[in-house]
């Protein structure tokens, strides 16, 4: 889809052409009477590109601003998602805030820019309202450099001689930086996989640090993060939970909340000893692991944990039977195995690994110990398994797969590692701002996942986000339905 660039003044449409001579720029005049005159072909994007003055007392000569919606005399537009821009921007040095751009006949000055500031704009331009309807229905993104705040307005020349040189620096460097979000636009179908996101174990975890915090007010600590998601983890501190690595952190009485992936004795013993008061949070699946390393290391089996050495599950695990547990990742390590018995050994697995992985170094191990045991039935958790079949259904028809996670979130890495092995390009992103519009050029079917530990919402955010490249269908491939729920602990379940 091409792309036409409006700038109001002949400083900003130079500024556009200097960073992005790849684009077509119209200069249309200043004020609404030139903006109405615009005119721009069917089928083409709109970026209106230039200078703002500052509604927000936090923005700076400089900051950009994206435009979720724009708002006139005559009423308001909402945009097309901003964020996979807004994400290049960032990335590129910029600061960038998204949120709505008013629209003013005349110049804001003093009082008239207090009272647009308290409807909750964050800039003010006198174009982008009579611009929005040339875009047609086509992809309309509106961005806005500060030019002017409330301390250096522009009846104030010689206090914006500075703010001038910055904002036009940064307009250029935002139109240098949007080539490849520009060759990203047009429409697309987006495929969810089903399953995704947040299991039953993540749930209830979340969960119970939300109840403790209702029912007992903050502050509630929480050993490690509660499930590896940096936008749930960030909320829950918002809300009063605050999160730290050691127990010592913690005032001797408070309470404390042990996270999802569970905790070794020793954990356990150094919160009895300093009085805490403790809500259990562990995966019940994940606590089926350590009943059965206790049961095996309890029999005398050298216990081979299949895992990734320093992932919290892991040391967890390993902490229920440290002089009897050997940590590997990979069939390479089966060969520098050392045990006392090679006729009583027993295997587990961390709970988050991609299963044809995991066979391939359970074989190796019953290759060199033929009398190797294992659990009852597997360890990898349903959760897992059934989001890496998801994505492999999603590969076979997908251009690339959208993995919604946090780096340190195992099974977002595994899924990702699961599209790669299927020959699809795939990348895991936090947010709809990680997505690098890059991995979309040319790509018309993109596959959308995420993580056991990743709330559906930041998945809408992605699907809204590439809806703005120019539009999106929707539709969802299922491999089957999950319908596990676990309990909550005594602490927190609700009272009858």
């Amino acid at each position: 889809m091409s792309l036409t660039v409006l700038a109001p003044m002949a400083v900003e449409a130079r500024a556009v052409r200097a960073g992005a001579p790849w684009a077509h720029v119209q200069r249309i005049g200043i004020g609404p009477w030139a903006a109405r005159g615009a005119d721009v072909p069917e089928g083409r994007a709109v970026l209106i590109a230039g200078f703002g003055g500052a509604l927000d007392p936090d923005l700076e000569p400089g900051d950009v601003v994206l435009a979720s919606e724009l708002r006139g005399p005559t009423g308001t537009t909402h945009c097309p998602d901003p964020s996979i821009l807004a994400g290049v921007l960032r990335r590129g040095g910029l600061r960038v805030r998204v949120g709505p751009i008013a629209s003013s006949q005349r110049l804001v000055v003093r009082e008239r820019r207090r009272m647009l500031q308290r409807t909750g704009a964050l800039a003010v331009d006198m174009e982008s309202a009579w611009l929005a309807p040339v875009a047609r229905g086509q992809p309309l993104v509106t961005l806005r450099v500060v030019l002017d705040t409330h301390r250096s307005e522009l009846h104030r020349p010689l206090r914006t001689v500075a703010g001038a040189a910055v904002a036009y620096r940064t307009l250029r460097r935002a139109c240098a930086l949007s080539e490849d979000w520009a060759c990203a636009l047009g429409s697309r179908e987006v495929v969810l996989a089903s399953p995704r996101a947040s299991c039953a174990g993540v749930l209830r975890a979340v969960e119970i640090v939300e109840r403790a915090l209702e029912e007992r007010g903050g502050p509630i600590y929480v050993r490690k993060q509660i499930v590896h998601n940096a936008h749930v983890v960030a909320d829950l501190e918002r809300r009063g939970a605050v999160f730290v690595d050691r127990i010592e952190e913690i005032p001797p009485g408070a309470t404390v909340i042990f996270s999802a992936h569970g905790v070794s004795p020793a954990v356990r013993a150094a919160a009895a000893r300093r009085g805490l008061d403790v809500i259990d949070a562990t995966c019940p699946l994940v606590a089926k692991v350590h009943g059965e390393a206790r049961r095996f290391a309890q029999a005398g089996f050298d216990i081979v944990l299949v895992g990734h050495e320093g992932h919290e599950e892991v040391e967890g695990t390993f902490g229920e039977a440290p002089s009897r547990t050997h940590v590997i990742a990979s069939a390479g390590e089966v060969a520098g195995l050392r045990v006392d018995d090679p006729g009583r050994v027993a295997y587990l697995t961390q709970t988050t690994l991609a299963l044809d992985e995991t066979v391939g170094v359970v074989d190796s191990l019953r290759e060199r110990f033929p009398d190797l045991v294992g659990p009852p039935s597997s360890d990898i958790c349903y959760a897992t398994q059934n989001r890496q079949d998801a994505v492999r259904a999603l590969a076979t028809d997908c251009d690339v797969v959208l993995v919604v996670g946090s780096r340190n979130s195992s099974n977002s890495q595994r899924l990702v590692e699961v599209a790669r092995r299927c020959g699809r390009r795939a990348a895991l992103v936090e947010a709809s701002t990680d997505i690098s519009p890059d991995l979309l050029i040319g790509l018309r079917r993109v596959g959308v996942t995420a993580g056991a530990s990743a709330p559906e919402a930041l998945v809408e955010g992605v699907v809204r986000a590439l809806d703005g490249l120019g539009g999106a269908t929707v539709s969802e491939r299922s491999v089957t339905r999950e319908d596990v729920h676990f309990k909550l602990p005594p602490e927190v379940r609700p009272r009858r």
